[in-house]
């Protein structure tokens, strides 16, 4: 056992903890409880470097992220993206044009002093030990459960703010052990909180714990998989690229693959109602789901039956799919699966203007023969991937690029200024997918499209889980940007994309930007009745006294521009804290008095009190 122990300590050491020596204790910890399941003790070990190979206070894995060279090019460092390569300088636009000239104050490291001692219950720290229960009070690991992904938690956190943390880190094993972390905490009056959305920054007295029922460490597992029915039962922490990587072995796949599933655990699909890249073949998550088991300070809730369909009147899953923290902690969950499609093949189209492919994405969804996924950049976002396209490696190459412009903007005609591109990927047998390609191509030609190659639309593809690590380079250089989201119905796809757009930039100019910012689009989901819509906003903000004030108030004029134009508060990010003063407005009076009431009956002492939604 101890053999173990210190092997776990040297691996963290030679990983780059700060300090080793804890881990001992703490796995030390795991070891006395699990030592009859090697699995788990494993599957620890194995986990223990997520934490050292993610950064505190960006975006990403540590080995991964942007940089300018001594040409002025940017580059992807690490070997964990096809896009690692140099690619070519920034382009889209005056105000990413400072990039190069303005580089702002360096970041801040992680030191002791920036975070708080833990202010601890003792009676609940010695029900903890008593149960057997892992916990940690170390800084690393309290400041790295403290907080979301927001723009202005990691602005924050980069200079060094670290502001309100947990006092206690909490790693479950299983089911029973977060019964157990629940109903001490009912006991000795200590909140609970998550990652999403700054939901552990609440400016409580008593104490707060950080209930990491995540693949840092344990309950991560595939419980069963079901051949017969082609469901999957999982605990809730395991990290979704970790899940789909699993299944593979067995020759499945759940299909939901959102933006951050490198990062992104089963229980925050399901506690945020999270969207994939894919559904359009695989569903959305309320689509995937067969049944959840979630902890409340009242009680387990989940059904009896694991039956396609039930009439038991109100869903209350409905209640857990997009709770966000509110009402417990998500543990186990049943999902549909399918077999690994045969055939994968990507694609593209690209369009003389936004118009005229927002009008084939409509006609492909009326159709309903959307591929797994179908993607619409406007022309900034298209001009902005073509900024990031690796350097050519041959002139061959080059000379095959320059070729297809040619063709586009000379014989076709079209403006570089107004066209804009579609990204497709196509899953299946092989026979149906080419049928399914050559179908959604016709739909293209009929509204002026031309067919792009399956190289821009696998690098479309991937861009997607890249383009994250942007937002770290631009605050190097005064440039602060976020992505925000929302569905509308197909005639107001137009209208809502026009007025937010202008609605930044006037609104940009009003707060003293002084510089003209970056905003464009994507249509990113279709749907019979209408589209997401995926907004990307940055501006540079030198000169400004307060730029995340400025920004937070830009966003917010967008967001009422979007409900005015007949958008929905969100998509698939979510309310959180930053949108719930919607919340009446797009639920109704009504609406909010019944989630009021579910959240006073299941918790009535407001455990998890992390103020999402309400």
């Amino acid at each position: 056992m101890y053999c173990v122990c210190l092997y776990t300590a040297l691996y963290t050491a030679a990983r780059g903890a700060l300090n080793p020596a804890p881990f001992l204790l703490k796995y030390h910890q795991i070891l006395l409880k699990w030592t009859q399941e090697r699995e788990t003790v494993t599957a620890a070990v194995f986990h223990l470097s997520r934490q050292e190979v993610m950064k505190w206070n960006g975006w990403g894995y540590s080995d991964s992220r942007f940089f300018f060279n001594k040409k002025g090019q940017a580059e992807l460092t690490g070997k964990r993206y096809r896009m690692s390569l140099p690619v070519s300088p920034f382009t889209v636009g005056p105000s990413l044009l400072w990039l190069l000239e303005h580089e702002s104050p360096a970041k801040v490291a992680l030191c002791a002093g920036a975070v708080p001692p833990p202010s601890l219950g003792e009676a609940f720290v010695a029900g903890l030990q008593a149960a057997a229960l892992p916990f940690s009070v170390e800084t690393e690991d309290r400041a790295f459960r403290s907080h979301g992904h927001c723009l202005h938690e990691i602005f924050a956190l980069r200079r060094g703010k670290v502001g309100r943390v947990p006092d206690l880190v909490v790693w479950p094993g299983c089911h029973d052990d977060v019964v157990k972390i629940i109903k001490l905490a009912c006991q000795h009056n200590v909140y609970g909180g998550t990652l999403t959305s700054q939901c552990v920054q609440v400016g409580q007295v008593c104490p707060i714990t950080s209930l990491t029922s995540s693949s840092f460490f344990l309950q991560n597992r595939i419980l069963w998989v079901d051949e017969k029915n082609l469901t999957v039962h999982v605990e809730a922490g395991i990290i979704g690229q970790d899940l789909e990587r699993h299944l593979g072995e067995q020759g499945y796949c759940t299909g939901h693959e959102p933006d951050s599933m490198e990062f992104s655990s089963l229980g925050g699909w399901v506690a945020t109602r999270a969207s994939g890249m894919k559904k359009n073949v695989y569903g959305n998550i309320e689509d995937l789901v067969v049944h959840v088991r979630m902890v409340t300070p009242r009680g387990v809730i989940e059904k009896s039956c694991l039956g396609p369909r039930v009439s038991i009147g109100p869903d209350v899953h409905h209640f857990v799919l997009g709770s966000e923290g509110t009402l417990g902690v998500i543990t186990e969950v049943t999902l549909k699966i399918r077999p690994i499609p045969a055939y994968r093949k990507y694609g593209s189209v690209v369009f003389p203007d936004f118009e005229r492919g927002v009008a084939c994405l409509r006609e492909v969804a009326r159709q309903r023969c959307a591929p797994a996924s179908i993607r619409l950049m406007d022309n900034k976002q298209f001009h902005f991937g073509q900024a990031l396209k690796p350097q050519v490696s041959s002139i061959f190459t080059s000379f095959l690029d320059g070729l297809k412009k040619f063709y586009i903007t000379k014989v076709k005609g079209f403006d570089p200024q107004c066209l804009c591109v579609a990204t497709l990927l196509f899953e299946g047998d092989r026979e149906r997918v080419l049928w399914h390609e050559k179908q959604v191509y016709d739909i293209a030609a009929k509204f002026g499209g031309l067919a792009a190659g399956e190289d821009n639309g696998q690098r479309g593809y991937m861009l997607t889980f890249v383009i994250a690590y942007l937002r770290d380079l631009g605050m190097d250089y005064y440039v602060i940007g976020e992505s925000f989201e929302t569905s509308v119905p197909w005639d107001r796809v137009l209208d809502l994309c026009r007025n937010v757009k202008e609605q930044v930039v006037r609104e940009c100019r009003e707060r003293g930007v002084q510089f003209s910012p970056l905003c464009t689009c994507r249509v990113t989901q279709t749907y019979d009745a209408g589209a997401c819509v995926y907004f990307y906003f940055a501006f540079n903000y030198r000169g400004l006294a307060d730029p995340i004030h400025v920004y937070e108030q830009v966003e917010q004029t967008a967001r009422a521009e979007i409900l005015a134009n007949g958008g929905s508060l969100s998509h698939h990010h979510g309310v959180g804290k930053l949108r719930k003063q919607w919340m009446r407005e797009a639920v109704s009076d009504a609406g909010l008095g019944m989630l009021r009431s579910v959240k006073e009956y299941v918790d009535p002492d407001n455990i998890f009190g992390n103020r999402n939604l309400l």
